[in-house]
């Protein structure tokens, strides 16, 4: 009968030395491909991308009473709801605005940009308007800001958005959208027109001259 373990080759120490190194070799080619566990969690290669900063209701709600002359609950009231519909904003003008009408006319605002990571910078703005009345009025406004990472990307002309108009709490809101940006302009007070926040906003360095 066949002996199978005769057959077999006998394992001296230098037949071992010989795998112990060629396990060895392989062991460290293995890790060599291997990608590291990432303390932080992310694949090798790729990093975490760090969230916006962004305001909070409570730190809008008390800047919107404090420049629009509104009640606490009122300002509690319009952010709640805003913030259902776009989230927190990164950023928030505020500023002054006049204009005139007949039917047709124009609007004219300046103010600052606030930036939740400490930047901030003067903004002018103006446009075309269209209203149902006539007159001039002066009022206060208080623009929220959306998505904006460069405080430079605020100067373009941002359209509003159509159908977007409407009243809470007291107050006039209604977006503006362009390159991604989403500004949602407040204003409260008398003489409110949602016609004044039809058409366009073009957002300047310097103060134009003409509405367009």
């Amino acid at each position: 009968m066949f002996d199978t373990a005769k057959s077999l080759p006998k394992l001296n120490w230098m037949t071992l030395a010989i795998l112990a190194i060629c396990g060895a070799a392989l062991a460290l080619g293995g890790c060599s491909t291997t990608p590291k566990n990432n303390p932080n969690g992310y694949p090798q290669g790729e990093t975490a991308q760090a969230p916006k900063e962004s305001y909070s209701d409570k730190e809008l709600a008390s800047a919107i009473s404090d420049h629009l002359g509104v009640t606490a609950e009122s300002a509690a009231s319009a952010i709640e709801d805003l913030f259902k519909k776009q989230g927190r904003p990164v950023g928030y003008i505020t500023g002054e605005e006049g204009g005139g009408a007949l039917i047709f006319g124009a609007k004219y605002g300046k103010g600052t940009l606030w930036m939740k990571d400490g930047r901030t910078q003067k903004v002018y703005w103006q446009g075309p308007t269209v209203g149902i009345d006539a007159g001039a009025e002066v009022s206060r406004v208080f623009t929220l800001v959306y998505d904006l990472d460069d405080p430079e990307d605020i100067y373009r002309r941002f359209p509003g958005v159509d159908g977007s108009a409407f009243f809470i709490a007291g107050m006039a809101v209604h977006y503006q959208r362009a390159n991604g940006i989403t500004l949602a302009p407040v204003r409260a007070g008398a003489g409110l027109r949602l016609g004044a926040n039809v058409g366009y906003s073009s957002y300047t360095k310097k103060r134009g001259i003409l509405p367009i």
